[in-house]
């Protein structure tokens, strides 16, 4: 009696574990359903020691692998659904080789999905999308920009920032939590002008967007939403401004992005007070991952942008890169070499004769030192540990003539913007067109412009002449 008392009770355990075991596979296959892949993950890896010759297991497995970036090791469980002629399993491949650029590979999956699917409209359309995907994805690899990666680093998500190490003359970056208490895009970041009076952020419920705010004596505010051109569909963020105060780099996922973010450059227009429509970095800058935070230095003249490609989903690699003076692209007809130059297989690979990559990476990591404030005529960063604050502070006789022409170009400047607004003022408030106004203001932006741009370069040109003659 009491064996069969314990054979019974044995018979039930095993029961009410594989009933377990089903309710908890039907929760993980819902939670697939839903896209909630990293809920399902654990759940398919434990199901998987059980069943790992389960074609359809193998075909969650592999795809919930794939959408929480371990793409590597999702390759094995959709190749072995797709053996077992899983239909699902043809596409999912297919794209996961799209994203590793293994382009023909991708396509022999799409063949079999289209054969399987001949009769499914629903499903020919979806492949037309990927496909087009692909097609997309592969001339960007053909176009990809020849760049010198000085380093990478690979950090959790949440420390990103801890690698940019910006001189004190490139403004700076900072969580954007840590500038609006109260902000819940914890994730992004902000930007900080050199003169600590502008800032850049993003700001939003659902569709994120930049704003700027200028400093009005000790607080900010007047804050302005930058245009549609800059604010498309979907998400901005990550803005980074040059020196100038006229280049913005920013990042969205909307402007036709090859996938998540994308990193976008475009310039302020003072003749019509917006942006021009923005251009999209090539690759490597970018790829079918999340690519952000484009920062250049241009007095260390190094530069950094940040992606999440091939990385687990907490990790992100930030890249150190020398910015080319103007687009390079890569000529080669090796697909191989395209292909790992787009990926950046090997930084060693972008390196060139004559450089000393050791030296660049030791500027690069250089950390910026911070200038007590001091009374003065100007403020004026000579490099991270020097800052003038009057005509007498120079050493180059030549360095302080070109940076007194600065000054007076900029009061020019700053009267004909003084001129600029009222005459916008007047002809806003007249209610009817004025021919002659309307030339006037058009001068006055172009003269505005012109001066701005003059009174950059002769600043730029004096602390170069300053550098060159004192600190060397």
């Amino acid at each position: 009696m009491k064996l069969k008392y314990i054979f019974f009770v044995i018979l039930l355990g095993v029961f009410q574990q594989q009933l377990l075991l089903a309710q908890t596979l039907d929760d993980a296959k819902a939670w697939y359903l839903e896209g909630r892949y990293a809920e399902a993950l654990p759940i398919f890896k434990a199901e998987y020691q059980v069943s790992p010759k389960d074609a359809a297991l193998n075909q969650w497995l592999g795809v919930s692998l794939y959408k929480t970036g371990l793409l590597t090791e999702a390759e094995q469980y959709l190749k072995f659904a797709s053996e077992r002629k899983i239909p699902e399993a043809y596409i999912s491949l297919g794209e996961l080789y799209v994203k590793l650029y293994r382009f023909e590979e991708a396509e022999k999956e799409f063949d079999k999905y289209q054969r399987a699917n001949r009769r499914n409209s629903e499903a020919l359309e979806r492949l037309d999308l990927v496909r087009e995907y692909s097609t997309k994805i592969q001339r960007a690899v053909n176009r990809a920009e020849d760049i010198q990666i000085i380093d990478s680093l690979v950090l959790p998500k949440k420390d990103f920032l801890n690698a940019y190490n910006l001189s004190v003359t490139s403004g700076s970056v900072i969580p954007i939590n840590e500038f609006f208490k109260d902000q819940h895009l914890n994730d992004k970041t902000l930007f900080i002008n050199e003169r600590k009076d502008k800032i850049y952020y993003s700001s939003g419920e659902g569709d994120v967007n930049l704003f700027t705010m200028e400093k009005l004596l000790d607080t900010f505010g007047n804050e302005k939403q930058l245009p549609a051109s800059i604010n498309d569909s979907g998400n901005q963020a990550y803005p980074f401004v040059l020196s100038d105060g006229l280049t913005i780099y920013f990042s969205s996922t909307g402007h036709e992005s090859f996938g998540g973010y994308d990193i976008f450059v475009t310039r302020y227009n003072l003749s019509n007070d917006s942006y021009l429509t923005p251009n999209q970095l090539n690759m490597p800058f970018n790829s079918p991952f999340n690519d952000y935070l484009m920062a250049v230095d241009e007095e260390k003249g190094i530069g950094w942008f940040t992606s999440d490609r091939y990385q687990p989903a907490d990790s992100v690699c930030v890249y150190t890169f020398i910015p080319n003076e103007r687009i390079s692209l890569l000529e080669s007809d090796n697909e191989n070499y395209m292909t790992s130059r787009a990926k950046i297989n090997s930084i060693a690979d972008t390196w060139k004769e004559g450089i000393n990559y050791n030296d660049l990476r030791v500027i690069a990591r250089e950390k910026p030192v911070e200038q007590e404030a001091t009374s003065g005529d100007f403020v004026f960063v000579i490099n991270d540990n020097t800052t003038y604050y009057s005509l007498a502070d120079f050493k180059s006789s030549n360095a302080r003539s070109i940076f007194s022409q600065a000054m007076g170009i900029e009061k020019q400047y700053e009267d004909a913007v003084k001129e600029l607004n009222e005459k916008r003022e007047q002809y806003a408030s007249a209610g009817i067109s004025n021919n002659n106004l309307r030339a006037s203001i058009l001068e006055l932006e172009r003269v505005s412009e012109t001066l701005y741009l003059e009174t950059e370069r002769l600043k730029i040109q004096a602390r170069n002449d300053e550098i060159r003659n004192n600190f060397n």
